[in-house]
């Protein structure tokens, strides 16, 4: 980096390191001991809205790719648009496949950048719900479900953050549990330490 990109406040782009994806599962077990937080089995991958055969092609080689798991019991993987116009392709696992869900999420990753899609990367996301007594994500009685939780890595920073959104229709945020969760996983998960990056992610498939 040159003098003058420090002057400028210019700093050399992250390379990314989709590798980083496979901390998660190790993550997952501080973040249950210290927050009640345990996976829900879905995550998924955003990336900016592609058109064209070519993107067509990538996605059916994808979706084909992770469909034939043999040992996957949730629902094919899907293609999504959000409100906003990103597109999102979501993967289903069961609670205790968090590993599964990850190697899916690296595939996804993998497939796009060998296929030339890597400027359209955005982040990649895996669901976390607060433990409850009568079952995850419910109370006793079978009630609402409790708060929701998503660990985001941003593809072309290389490193993680929480997003927390609260339960409701208004969007607002948990940022006391996020920063929580910040602390607990910072010897598990490179975490983004600039919080204007943690981006929120409303509506994403997996929350």
């Amino acid at each position: 980096m040159g003098l003058l990109d420090i002057l400028l406040g210019r700093t050399r782009p992250v390379v990314p390191d989709l590798d980083q994806l496979f901390g998660l599962p190790s993550a997952a077990v501080t973040l249950e001991a210290a927050t009640g937080f345990t996976p829900t089995g879905q995550g998924a991958v955003c990336f900016a809205t592609v058109e064209g055969s070519a993107f067509e092609q990538t996605h059916r080689e994808v979706q084909a790719l992770l469909d034939a798991d043999t040992e996957r019991n949730g629902p094919a993987v899907r293609l999504e648009r959000d409100d906003f116009g990103y597109s999102w392709l979501v993967s289903h696992r069961t609670p205790d496949e968090l590993s599964a869900l990850v190697n899916d999420l690296h595939a996804v990753n993998s497939a796009m950048e060998v296929n030339g899609f890597g400027p359209q990367l955005l982040c990649s996301l895996a669901g976390f719900e607060e433990r409850a007594a009568g079952g995850a994500g419910a109370d006793a009685e079978g009630g609402a479900p409790g708060r929701r939780l998503g660990l985001v890595y941003l593809y072309k920073r290389g490193a993680f953050y929480p997003f927390a959104p609260l339960p409701g229709a208004r969007q607002r945020r948990d940022n006391a549990l996020e920063l929580q969760v910040k602390a607990a996983l910072a010897d598990d998960l490179r975490i983004e330490q600039d919080l204007s990056r943690w981006f929120p992610v409303w509506g994403a498939p997996g929350l």
